[in-house]
């Protein structure tokens, strides 16, 4: 699968579940929701979390859950992009398109 696939499909599912029809503004705050459960998952690969109602997770239940929570920002970024009529493949040429201009000659 690639990337302007999974676009596809997800704007598909966002149809069909009537989330598609929310504005950029919307979506922006589900982003901010997600990376805020990545902030959260990282914290506790790195450093833990101590909390008494919570079972201690295992290095795999760690990183399970951090990828699963690094997928849900990157599916708000692309639904995002999709409201923008950008397609997620051009998200990535305009990454390397930046960096190499910004950093040319360094590499």
């Amino acid at each position: 699968m690639t990337i302007t696939d999974h676009q596809e499909w997800l704007v598909k599912f966002y149809q069909q579940r009537n989330w598609y029809q929310y504005s950029p503004f919307v979506h922006l705050n589900f982003l901010t929701e997600e990376m805020g459960e990545v902030s959260r998952a990282i914290r506790a690969v790195e450093i833990g979390r101590d909390h008494p109602g919570e079972k201690r997770a295992t290095p795999g239940e760690l990183q399970a859950n951090l990828k699963e929570e690094l997928a849900d920002a990157l599916d708000q970024v692309l639904v995002i992009s999709s409201l923008y009529d950008i397609d997620a493949q051009d998200l990535l040429q305009a990454s390397e398109a930046k960096l190499t201009r910004r950093f040319e000659g360094q590499m």
